[in-house]
């Protein structure tokens, strides 16, 4: 008997060499988990800025936890007698948890392709992981309980950093579903909201239909007009998201043909688009930005002449990008009255949007065309990211740091909309930026400021320009544009200085926090 537990002695502690296969496949799920936070999660889904995730946020904190435990536990320590069954019991509410989790995207949200491969591939990786641990467990199980202090030279560092990052994004999770959970009002009984057209059919009130009703900015308008206690019809790709993100008297609709002719709709805001930063502008992604707001707008304009009464005001969300990005021009106050810059790709895009939205006009819908500059908020946008650098004092100039950096923080995004809305008189082409234009150097220092940190970084323009080629514009060049038409209509700004903009955003916990002081 000796002998034998002996040679299991043996044949465990050589189960865990550094070369071993489990602490491989440890390595991998570190990695491809990694990737399936930072890029499906966080970038692309933004669940720590969605209230419906919350009880999904709960769940990756639970598996995270777990996952920091099994990570350092097996650096440093053989898991001995009970506490062999202490490990295979954390296993298993992995498992558990992950079915859970599985079940919830399915409920709540379209996954894309590489989400849904990389989840099987990181499924596969957990069976063969479990598979090679169970018989090391079973050796674990048959000695005296105790934690065996059994290190694994530099495999047990790198796992031990493994389980650090694990834990920290456990935390923060943990800390999202607070935050979250402090921000959503009481939930209500939900009506199914996938047939729901009555509520919208005269004598109803009209209602306002949103596109791009689950971005950034269209997510907070909805929000701030379903607090207003308007009427919302969205138009969106993902009605799962959709449906479990916003509150009753929202009506999902996948498709504007589900909308019926004697729908009574007041006013359309259309936000609908592809993220312009991101993917490099290639021919193919060129198109795809062109074709998701020119169609979307030719669509609304095809359900507008079908309506048996027209909506009274599209509001069309363009951008400063209008005015092209030219260094030479650069510095020069564009209002609402300077021309586009043809031959530049963001001028021509911008064009084309407001070309066919001006199409409504025909049929006697007010046209406001809101020409955004970079829209400052948590939930999405670039300030995210911004913030994050410069919390971690990596906040740098880009370039010579002296090209305009139009800004407008998503209060008054949501608020220059909403007055669009209500003002009969404002139509046409509305800058919707701050009237305290800002260098991008001043940004910089302004963001970092606002943490208590310096910008000391400077990134030159070249490395930039020949990487993302003409993107690189949306960095490097910029336009001093005014908001000359909304202040000549006497729209308030709620935050017109960047340094209280960006105060006002390092100290929110959410973006909703400040869209609702807009002033309409």
């Amino acid at each position: 008997m000796n002998a034998l537990n002996s040679m299991t002695a043996l044949t465990t502690m050589s189960a865990l060499n550094p070369m071993n296969p489990i602490f491989l496949l440890l390595s991998i799920q570190a990695a491809m988990g990694a990737f399936d936070n930072l890029w499906h999660h966080e970038l692309q889904a933004k669940l720590p800025q969605r209230p419906s995730a919350r009880y999904e946020l709960t769940l990756h904190a639970a598996r995270e936890a777990i996952y920091s435990v099994v990570f350092i536990g097996l650096a440093w320590f053989e898991w001995r007698g009970a506490f062999a069954g202490l490990l295979a019991v954390m296993l298993l509410a992995e498992l558990v948890i992950t079915l859970a989790d599985f079940l919830e995207e399915d409920r709540t949200r379209r996954l894309p392709p590489l989400e849904r491969v990389l989840h099987t591939v990181l499924t596969i990786s957990y069976g063969l992981f479990l598979g090679l641990l169970a018989p090391v467990l079973l050796g674990w199980a048959q000695q005296p309980t105790a934690m065996a202090f059994t290190p694994h030279g530099w495999v047990s560092c790198l796992l031990t950093a493994y389980g650090i990052g694990v834990l920290a994004w456990s935390v923060r999770n943990a800390r999202a579903v607070v935050r979250l959970g402090r921000s959503v009002a009481p939930p209500t009984q939900r009506p199914a909201t996938a047939h729901l057209p009555s509520p919208y059919l005269h004598p109803a009130p009209a209602a306002t239909l949103v596109t791009g009703a689950t971005g950034f900015v269209g997510s907070a308008l909805v929000a701030d007009l379903v607090r207003s206690g308007q009427r919302v019809i969205v138009l969106t790709r993902d009605a799962l998201q959709a449906r479990a993100s916003f509150v009753a008297g929202v009506w999902v609709v996948d498709t504007l043909d589900a909308i019926p002719p004697e729908t009574a709709i007041d006013a359309v805001v259309n936000l609908a688009g592809a993220r312009v930063l991101g993917m490099p502008w290639t021919a193919a992604r060129r198109r795809t930005l062109l074709s998701s707001r020119v169609d979307t707008t030719v669509a609304l304009v095809t359900l507008m002449r079908r309506l048996q009464k027209p909506p009274r005001v599209l509001v069309s969300a363009s951008a400063v990008g209008f005015y092209g990005a030219s260094p030479n021009a650069s510095m020069e106050p564009l209002d609402e009255t300077a021309p586009p810059r043809p031959g530049e790709f963001q001028s021509d895009l911008c064009a084309a949007i407001e070309h066919e939205a001006r199409r409504a006009e025909a049929l006697g819908v007010r046209v406001v065309r809101m020409r955004f500059g970079v829209v400052l908020g948590h939930g999405g946008g670039a300030y995210p990211m911004q913030a994050l650098a410069a919390r971690m004092g990596l906040g740098a100039v880009l370039g010579h740091g002296r090209q305009p950096a139009p800004w407008i923080h998503l209060a008054d995004a949501v608020g220059l909309v909403r007055f669009a809305i209500a003002h009969p008189a404002l139509q046409g082409p509305v800058n919707a930026v701050a009237p305290d234009a800002v260098t991008q150097a001043t940004f910089a220092r302004v963001l970092a400021t606002s943490f208590g940190r310096r910008a000391w970084l400077r990134l030159p323009g070249l490395p930039l320009r020949t990487v993302l080629g003409e993107m690189s514009t949306l960095l490097l060049d910029g336009q001093n544009v005014v908001p000359s038409t909304a202040l000549g209509q006497g729209y308030r700004f709620v935050h017109p200085r960047l340094s209280g903009a960006l105060a006002d955003l390092a100290q929110a916990n959410t973006a909703g926090t400040s869209v609702a002081h807009a002033k309409y």
